[in-house]
């Protein structure tokens, strides 16, 4: 036979065999979600987080076992459908004090893959409970300084709690930084009344519309100046621009060589660093001792994307909090979820997303306690407490706005905002709408 019709042929016949094949994908990569307990409904919320690379997959979801550890698909299993690079799953009908295996799947015609098995124990009704009651403020918007009720307020929003029981309040339309002792006397620290910019003495000094409060229990706070675009700065008998320049913008740099966009609330980490919900930008900034702004994680792009560092993607963040170590965490009305970003900058949902609107409803506040329990405010008039054995329980307030002192749901809230704990491990809320500062005490039965 002639040489190059054999290898005419020969190529010919491998080709052919070669169709016969069918294409061999990688596995798919898939992470689960940690599974969250939610004692209201007595539904365990997961999901997974997929990658978004192009791996042909014919099914995600996740798989659970109350007696296999290691789960797979031949057990109990739901099937989802990626929804920006992740998906959401819920179980229900599991026996209080069992324990569930919970894993994310996703599989394609090369197999299944799966993602980290998680351990849930389903918990016995909860023991501890809940009283409410006002620590200062009335019905009346004001700017005015007494004892509890004799003092006003004008929708106060950031909060934060010092060593020694003191509150410090971001009054947000009386642009100024208030003082409430754990006696109930509110006096004022800085600040007009009226909206301004000047840095300064504490008695010259103005605001505009300040709106998230921190400090470091050593005299020096950080204020979320959000209707001037920056961080100021009180430390001792002074006011100053700690980074931004008042002019809206997305730039990094150093102090007033940095620009930011509607800041709505600040945290301070043990570090030293100060990170900030960048509202108006969809970012989370991070601002070293010195003054140097960079972008911790996020783009101009608003979304929801879990991803790392400028790769993920937040719409709107209004409230942050920062545990012992170093995690970050997000609240994001506009998302409907609760984000954490690890100190590496690896952003995950803790719980919520775009499509599950309910489960933490519009989160406007957060604050972490010394045991990393993590405190929730919703618009519609709860407050949430995600403890460290990942249980949402409702711990105060209900979806009916109002104002009533008493006991867990009995209690009624109008818009709160922010969240402060203090070292006896009670709550703060800074009530917006009722124009009052708020405590809630815990009790074990």
């Amino acid at each position: 036979m002639n040489k190059h019709l054999y290898k005419f042929l020969l190529f010919a016949a491998v080709l052919i065999a070669g169709c016969g094949k069918s294409t061999q994908y990688d596995l798919p990569a898939i992470t689960t979600v940690q599974p969250i307990f939610e004692a209201a409904t007595g539904i365990v919320w997961t999901g997974g987080n997929a990658p978004g690379d192009d791996y042909y997959i014919s099914g995600y979801g996740v798989c659970w076992s109350t007696t296999n550890a290691i789960p797979t698909i031949a057990d109990s299993r739901t099937s989802e459908t990626l929804n920006r690079l992740a998906f959401t799953s819920t179980i229900a009908d599991l026996a209080a004090g069992s324990t569930c295996y919970i894993r994310a799947y996703a599989s394609n015609t090369t197999g299944t893959s799966y993602g980290e098995v998680f351990t849930m124990q389903i918990p016995e009704k909860s023991a501890v409970s809940t009283q409410v009651t006002t620590l200062a403020g009335n019905s009346a918007a004001g700017f005015v300084d007494g004892n509890g009720a004799s003092a006003s307020f004008n929708s106060p929003m950031g909060i934060w709690a010092d060593q020694n029981g003191n509150i410090y309040v971001a009054d947000s339309f009386n642009s100024a930084i208030r003082k409430v002792t754990s006696a109930g006397e509110v006096s004022t620290v800085t600040g007009k009344g009226y909206i301004g910019y000047v840095d300064g003495s504490l008695t010259d000094a103005q605001f505009y519309a300040c709106s998230g409060i921190t400090g470091n229990n050593n005299g020096t706070f950080y204020v979320a100046d959000r209707g001037n675009n920056m961080i100021r700065k009180i430390s001792g008998d002074a006011v100053t621009t700690f980074a931004g320049v008042g002019t809206a913008g997305s730039d990094d740099g150093t102090g007033t060589g940095a620009t930011l966009n509607s800041p709505a609330s600040v945290a301070l980490a043990a570090s030293g660093y100060l990170f900030v919900a960048d509202n108006g930008n969809s970012l989370i900034r991070k601002i070293s001792p010195d003054g140097v702004v960079t972008t911790f994680a996020g783009n101009l792009t608003a979304g929801y994307t879990n991803r790392t560092g400028t790769d993920a993607a937040f719409n709107k963040p209004n409230a942050i909090a920062v545990d012992a170590t170093g995690n970050v965490y997000v609240a994001e009305a506009a998302n409907h979820a609760i984000r954490k970003i690890d100190p590496d900058g690896v952003v995950s949902t803790v719980i919520g997303s775009p499509e599950n609107t309910a489960i933490v409803g519009n989160p406007t506040g957060l604050a972490v306690d010394a045991s990393g329990n993590l405190y929730i405010s919703d618009t519609a008039g709860r407050i949430l407490k995600l403890d460290t054995e990942h249980v949402l329980t409702v711990i105060a307030g209900s979806t009916t706005a109002g104002y009533t002192d008493g006991g867990g749901s009995v209690a009624l809230f109008n818009n709160p905002q922010g969240l402060a704990t203090d070292a006896a491990g009670n709550l703060y809320v800074a009530d917006y709408g009722n124009h009052r500062i708020r405590k809630i005490t815990f009790t074990t039965n």
